[in-house]
């Protein structure tokens, strides 16, 4: 199919599920189109709203739907959800799934910016504590990490020793021969992690009832934040789980100290103070974190890639991430 024809039936998909909203639009714009997952812009006269179609199957969107309308409704800046005529927050059409949401207009973040990296953090914790006391509607899917992390650790752990095995066998192959130069020590590390973790206060922190819980985002990064005024909108709550928020954090943090090359102890502390001035975390939960950033996930991250993905993997790139992960260990001695 020739590209204008593909957007020409891209929009008349969106007309056609718009009719369940009773909306006729002026103007219909594809934002992404994404393989299954789409965004329309949809303009009708003064207003603007996004119309979204999802890669969840129905019981998966009901769950982090309903979070979204809950949060909205708790005082949290995400974007609103309409209902279709019926009264549905989501809406089928030729066994897909459609979901319309408010537009936002804003700017876009750039966390290399510590103004904005500030900002963002500042509406990560608002939206952590705005999502604390939500129970899933009836016939969703509910998405849960409480009390997973040492099964996850030992999951990674296992993968990454199955793979060692098979660089082994390939040593001829630099990639592979890499592999091998890190694997041991990195094992190593992630072993700490989990004997601290399994020492820690994890399992008491997490064996609370999942509304008990806050929810994290699992993917707050810069093209799921927008400023508007002085509120920071969190968007795309597609991957939305219960789970303690230092998992938001720990993955902000990795992001931060892989593209900085280093691992800054001033930029992490700086993190935790904008973060908490809207949610304050416990010492046990700040230790938390210190072992989660103690998990070599960046360097599992990486390798994953080509072990599981088949992805093409320069040498170079597993000696970068080995030597970033092994680089971090006093650094998070240090901290808290």
């Amino acid at each position: 199919m020739k590209p204008e024809n593909d957007l020409l039936s891209l929009n008349n998909l969106a007309r056609n599920v718009l009719l369940q909203y009773d909306i006729d639009p002026d103007k219909i714009s594809v934002i992404q189109n994404n393989g299954l997952k789409t965004v329309w812009k949809i303009t009708q006269g003064p207003e603007s709203k996004c119309l979204k179609r999802l890669k969840q199957n129905k019981e998966k969107a009901l769950f982090t739907v309903g979070a979204q309308i809950y949060i909205a409704q708790a005082g949290g800046a995400v974007p609103q959800v309409y209902l279709n005529r019926e009264g549905n927050p989501v809406t089928e059409y030729m066994e897909q799934i459609f979901v319309l949401y408010e537009w936002i207009e804003g700017r876009d973040f750039s966390f290399a910016r510590p103004a904005d990296l500030r900002l963002a953090l500042e509406g990560l914790a608002k939206f952590h504590v705005s999502s604390r006391g939500y129970t899933a509607p009836e016939g969703a899917k509910v998405s849960s990490k409480l009390g997973r992390w040492p099964h996850q650790y030992e999951s990674m752990m296992s993968r990454m020793l199955k793979w060692k095995n098979e660089a082994a066998a390939k040593t001829e192959n630099a990639v592979y021969k890499s592999y091998c130069r890190y694997i041991d020590a990195i094992a190593e590390m992630g072993n700490k992690a989990l004997e601290a973790l399994l020492k820690s206060s994890y399992s008491k922190l997490t064996d609370i009832a999942p509304e008990q819980s806050a929810l994290c985002h699992q993917d707050y990064g810069e093209g799921n934040a927008i400023l508007q005024g002085d509120t920071v909108y969190v968007l795309d709550l597609d991957g939305i789980t219960y789970d303690l928020p230092v998992r938001d954090l720990r993955k902000i943090i990795g992001k931060r100290m892989e593209k900085l090359g280093r691992w800054d102890k001033k930029v992490i502390e700086d993190i935790l103070l904008w973060y908490e001035k809207n949610n304050e975390l416990s010492s046990e939960e700040k230790e938390l974190l210190k072992i989660d950033l103690l998990f070599p996930h960046r360097f599992f991250g990486t390798v994953k890639n080509l072990f599981k993905k088949n992805k093409v993997l320069a040498p170079g790139e597993i000696i970068r991430i080995g030597e970033f992960e092994l680089a971090k260990t006093d650094v998070l001695n240090d901290l808290f």
